[in-house]
């Protein structure tokens, strides 16, 4: 009877230390298969269907865990707010103190087309008005236009020594159109490395400000779209991002634009967005970052490749761990649980939330404490000036 009693807790304790409940495919399995199932479906025929459409259920059972806030505070550096300027921000914070974001950066003060004076007043007087004016940051953009133009060096710098010193932003973000579309009045493309604009990135340093810049695409993006691309889907479904190499400069040379000036302006402090499209060769971005002590990075949109290598992400995020910083991008609240469930836990095989950015699965870094808590505030506060520090912890 004492040898039965020891086998039945034996056997119950196994299955809780496993973090499920004895097999049983009732209650379990076929639960959890039909939860996943249930989920909204595209049609395909039995016999044909496209990729997109093609999407099974996983019959893999093992631990969940399904994080909707982040385990520490956290500050999202890379995020764009179009309408700050009559933004309900009650409204807004509110949504972003669900997630645990204690502070937004939104890097687009003047908008996509890099508006006026006027629309940059109206964002700031929006958040400094608040009553949460401590949640947010702001950062100012440059416009391109009329580069060709003997003043436009000057104009550009003094508009941001004014967005500083007068509105109060924080920092300057450029988009991705330097270096790949943006062009002078003869039609030549602008390159990141224009010596045109080495007195913006210099004032930038001068003022204290860091610069998030956003140069190239994916290098998929210049890559033939055929069987063997990994971002088949994402160029069907938008073909505007395929980089055709007869109209573009390549990956690698407007990667390289970008690095010399990193290297040129030392004195001023760069924030390389989206791991600087380095996420699948993490080695070389390691590189980078120990030639470049003024370079530090971001995660947004890029998830998905660490994602797909736990392990080594895992070491690499520890070793680099001053010098990355959290960004989502695009402002969907819902899609931040997986940045949670891929950097907190050790969950395994569980899906991406778009597709066309990741067909494979997601496997947890499972980060020390250590780690999280400069990926999520620590390393934000170091680079980006006049963020509340009282917001986080003290550790």
């Amino acid at each position: 009877m004492k040898n039965l009693i020891i086998l039945i807790l034996t056997t119950f304790l196994f299955a809780q230390c496993n973090g499920q409940n004895k097999y049983d495919p009732d209650t379990n399995n076929n639960q959890k298969f039909k939860e996943r199932y249930a989920k909204k479906r595209p049609k395909g025929s039995p016999t044909q269907m496209g990729f997109q459409e093609y999407n099974p259920a996983s019959t893999l059972i093992v631990p969940e865990h399904t994080p909707t806030q982040a385990k520490y505070p956290f500050i999202d550096v890379h995020n764009h707010q179009w309408r700050m300027g009559n933004q309900d921000l009650i409204a807004l914070a509110a949504k972003m103190t669900a997630l645990n974001m204690k502070v937004m950066v939104n890097l687009s003060g003047r908008g996509w087309n890099r508006n006026g004076d006027s629309f940059l007043a109206k964002v700031m007087n929006n958040v400094k008005t608040s009553k949460h004016k401590n949640r947010f940051i702001v950062f100012t953009n440059i416009s391109f236009k009329g580069i060709d133009d003997p003043d436009w060096t000057n104009t550009t710098v003094a508009q941001l020594e004014r967005d500083v010193k007068k509105y109060g932003v924080n920092g300057l973000k450029i988009y991705k159109n330097l270096g790949l579309t943006a062009k002078d009045s003869k039609g030549k493309r602008i390159a990141v490395n224009d010596p045109r604009l080495d007195a913006v990135w210099a004032k930038c340093g001068e003022l204290g400000i860091p610069v998030l810049i956003h140069t190239g695409e994916p290098f998929q993006f210049w890559l033939p779209r055929d069987s063997r691309n990994e971002r088949w889907l994402e160029l069907k479904q938008k073909p505007g991002r395929y980089r055709n190499p007869k109209k573009f400069p390549s990956w690698e040379a407007v990667i390289q634009e970008q690095h010399y000036i990193f290297k040129k302006h030392k004195n001023t402090k760069f924030i390389n967005a989206h791991l600087g499209w380095m996420g699948n060769d993490l080695n070389r971005l390691g590189k980078l970052l120990d030639e470049c002590p003024n370079v530090y990075t971001e995660i947004g949109a890029v998830l998905a490749e660490l994602g797909r290598q736990p392990r080594f992400a895992r070491k690499w995020l520890t070793k680099y761990q001053d010098r990355v910083m959290f960004g989502k991008d695009t402002w969907k609240p819902k899609e931040y649980a997986v940045y949670f469930r891929v950097l907190e836990t050790e969950d395994e095989y569980f899906d991406y939330y778009r597709k066309r950015h990741a067909h494979w699965k997601m496997y947890g870094l499972n980060l020390s404490d250590q780690v999280l808590k400069k990926l999520y505030y620590k390393n934000a506060l170091k680079v980006i000036p006049n963020i509340d520090k009282s917001l986080f912890p003290k550790d």
